[in-house]
């Protein structure tokens, strides 16, 4: 199990997410450029890293998940398989 932070990389990094209650649709704009919202709760949560990677890991395709969005997401995969 990697950890991230301190924080092991597993579900229990939701519980201190600070997009817990909020609605979810904020989180999958119909626009990527409609993400602001989304982005600036990600920017304030201290469990962010967990959650991007957790994404990464799963290959989400919708949404926003660590404060960035499905092509940003994208991007960071091709830099990592680059840098591998």
């Amino acid at each position: 199990m990697m950890a991230l932070q301190g924080l092991p990389v597993t579900g229990s990094w939701r519980q201190r997410a600070a997009c817990r209650g909020i609605d979810p649709e904020v989180f999958h704009p119909g626009e990527e450029d409609d993400a602001s919202q989304a982005k600036a709760i990600c920017a304030e949560c201290p469990v962010r890293e967990a959650c991007l990677e957790h994404a990464l890991a799963v290959r989400e395709k919708y949404g926003v998940w660590g404060g960035l969005t499905e092509r940003e997401r994208r991007r960071v995969l091709r830099q990592r398989r680059r840098s591998a």
